[in-house]
């Protein structure tokens, strides 16, 4: 008998088999909430090229950002950090933060939340492409 080798089919970055609790587009792109419990909420982040989510920060979270397809350019307080398929950040509560898209190909961000609250109202944002942050 002859042994066919099985080539993997490579993965569809736009496909989760897992069923989201939640699911809200953005202009940037758009989140799914996986899954939600005391304390913390991890949710799939889509970022669309040439897209950025707005400079923002929380007061009662703290995120982990794992890339899991395409590449990623992270503004972290006074750093930019560009992380690629299995790279990852922690995004420390307080701090400003952005995920832009620069390439072809959407970013996708497992998003791990962590905190006494939150909700999507804790967001302050210093700076939005779509005209959400607040007027000073």
């Amino acid at each position: 008998m002859s042994k066919a080798k099985v080539r993997a089919k490579a993965p569809d970055p736009g496909r989760v088999k897992s069923r989201p609790i939640e699911e809200e587009q953005r202009p940037w792109g758009s989140f799914h909430t996986l899954e939600e419990g005391p304390g913390y909420k991890v949710k799939r982040l889509v970022v669309q090229p040439g897209q950025r989510i707005s400079l923002q920060k929380h007061r009662h979270r703290a995120e982990h950002w794992v890339v899991v397809s395409g590449t990623a350019t992270i503004v972290r307080g006074s750093h930019r950090l560009t992380l690629g398929r299995k790279q990852c950040t922690v995004i420390p509560r307080q701090a400003w933060h952005r995920i832009e898209n620069h390439g072809r190909q959407p970013v996708v961000i497992i998003e791990v939340q962590h905190g006494t609250y939150l909700g999507e109202d804790d967001i302050i944002r210093k700076q939005d492409d779509y005209g959400r942050a607040a007027a000073k």
